[in-house]
């Protein structure tokens, strides 16, 4: 009987998290960077590492690694409409699919997926693809990103306009 109720918790919280996941990307295409930012654990990190074998993301070289601070510098800048990225912002689509439970503890929840992102800009289409890893808090009854990690799949190439990848 408590494997039953344990699987049970495994489902909806995974359940949970996949639309946890799903808001997330929806409030990245809609643009609204303010709540993204409230999706957060304040102790979290987002990552986008270049190599994609890295594990310590801060001993090694990263587009992005981003705690509080640096998130909410990159919606600052994303928002103020004083930089280029903000004044002519690509419009994207996201999907996210592909979800695997890779980590479930009382407290966090780690889900793998897979994200394709198409970004329309200046009547261009560009395709970002990656795998990304989401770790989860459920501790305070509310989600919280605690850390988010988007490995993209030409991450050693040179890569240009990614800064609305979050």
């Amino acid at each position: 009987m408590m494997d039953d109720r344990n699987a049970l918790f495994s489902q909806r919280t995974f359940a949970g998290a996949i639309e946890f996941i799903w808001r997330e990307a929806e409030l990245l295409d809609g643009r609204d960077y303010r709540a993204w930012l409230e999706l957060w654990d304040p102790e979290g990190f987002y990552v986008v590492p270049i190599d994609p074998n890295a594990t310590d993301f801060a001993a090694t070289l990263n587009y992005a690694y981003d705690d509080r601070h640096m998130r909410e510098s990159r919606v600052q800048r994303m928002t103020s409409g004083y930089s280029a990225s903000a004044s002519d912002a690509a419009r994207t689509v996201r999907t996210v699919s592909r979800f695997t439970l890779s980590g479930d503890s009382a407290d966090v929840v780690e889900v793998k997926s897979a994200q394709v992102i198409v970004a329309y800009k200046r009547s261009v289409s560009t395709i970002f693809a990656a795998d990304l890893t989401h770790k989860i808090s459920m501790a305070s009854g509310e989600p919280r990103i605690v850390e988010k990690v988007v490995r993209l799949i030409d991450s050693t190439e040179a890569l240009s306009a990614i800064g609305f990848l979050l």
